[in-house]
This record gives C-alpha cells, sequence and structure tokens, in this order.
C-alpha cells in the first residue's frame, strides 16, 4: 500500500460536495475539496461580490459575506451531479430571506472544475 495520499476522483469529489452543500456547510467543502489557488466566477459582478474570486482564502471570506447577507434560510435543494471526466455540474435552488430585501429564490447552475484531486474552479450561471 503506498503512502501517498489518495487523490479523489470527480465522481468523489462531486458527491461529497453535493452531500456538504445539501447541508449548507459549504465552507467544509471549500476547505476539503477545493485547491488553494482556485477560482469562484460569478453571472456577474455586484456591489457585494467581483465577478471572479481568486484563492480559497478569499472564496471563503466571499461564503462569510454571503452568509451575513442572509437573514433566514428557507430551503436548500443540490441536484445529483452530472460528471464528465474533469469536471461536473450540480442545481442548487436555495430560499432565502435577505436582509432588507425580503424573501427569494433562486437557481443557479454550478459548474466545478477538477485537476490533481481538487476543484479548480467553480462558476455559477442564474
Amino acid at each position: 500500500m503506498s503512502t501517498q495520499e489518495m487523490v479523489m476522483t470527480t465522481q468523489e469529489i462531486a458527491n461529497r460536495l453535493v452531500e456538504l452543500c445539501a447541508k449548507g456547510d459549504f465552507e467544509t467543502a471549500q476547505k476539503e475539496l477545493f485547491a488553494d489557488d482556485c477560482v469562484s466566477i460569478e453571472p456577474y459582478a455586484t456591489p457585494a461580490f467581483e465577478k471572479e474570486t481568486k484563492g480559497l482564502d478569499a472564496i471563503i471570506e466571499k461564503g462569510k459575506k454571503w452568509h451575513e447577507m442572509v437573514e433566514e434560510y428557507h430551503e436548500m435543494k443540490v441536484s445529483e451531479p452530472l460528471v464528465g471526466n474533469s469536471s461536473f455540474a450540480v442545481t442548487m435552488f436555495l430560499s432565502v430571506t435577505m436582509k432588507g430585501q425580503g424573501k427569494m429564490d433562486m437557481t443557479e447552475l454550478c459548474v466545478y472544475n477538477v485537476k490533481d484531486g481538487k476543484v479548480v474552479s467553480e462558476q455559477f450561471f442564474m
């Protein structure tokens, strides 16, 4: 048995990400599955978020900023992943009440690229 760390397959990463995100545990998913130099790409820049966020630490901070903007989480659903050789996609449905903005429902298509057993990029489409 090799002492080298086992590298997760794209399917294993996809399954674990779905498992954690379905529980709302995004930060654990990021710390466990994302590369240190990963990139997160939003559909467009907003006053709250840049279009592109580079680096795991910055992505974790972005998640904390999002969480601070949410007053209440109502529902979260994550689809089964569609998995290719080095990428996968899921849809995420989120029903939240945003501070000062009221309740909103959104569904995003989330596409993840994997290299050397880690997520190297995530991109969101509305």
